[in-house]
């Protein structure tokens, strides 16, 4: 079984990876949606597979440190801060407090992000 949370925060950065004159070079933001999911048996004297409150108290301090931030400033694992690059770095945050963390989904907009299923299953 596997659940998940949903959220959002606001962010700018740009890529100073990408060939001069390409427009993600230039300072940008992005209101970047955030899907966590966990998997595991679901507890039967609790009926879930991990309290949705656990998942929260997770990712609360880890959108902390990047809502309205510009990433490549306020994160230094961040200075090349792709969509790609930012799906690790969240996932290094919450598998420390959420042991079955199966998938993370981030989206810099409505039609384009990332799927991260932990290291090995890029």
């Amino acid at each position: 079984m596997t659940i998940f949370i949903e959220d959002t925060f606001d962010a700018a950065h740009f890529l100073p990876n990408v060939p001069v004159g390409h427009k993600c070079r230039n300072l940008h933001g992005h209101t970047y949606k955030v899907r966590i999911e966990v998997t595991g048996e679901v507890e039967p004297a609790s009926g879930w597979v991990i309290d949705y409150a656990v998942v929260k108290e997770a990712w609360t301090p880890v959108k902390a440190l990047v809502d309205h931030k510009c990433l490549n400033y306020a994160i230094p694992e961040l200075e090349n801060s792709t969509c790609e690059n930012l799906a690790q770095w969240i996932w290094g945050h919450l598998k420390l407090s959420i042991p079955d963390l199966s998938k993370l989904e981030v989206r810099e907009t409505a039609n384009c992000g990332v799927v991260y299923t932990g290291e090995g299953n890029q």
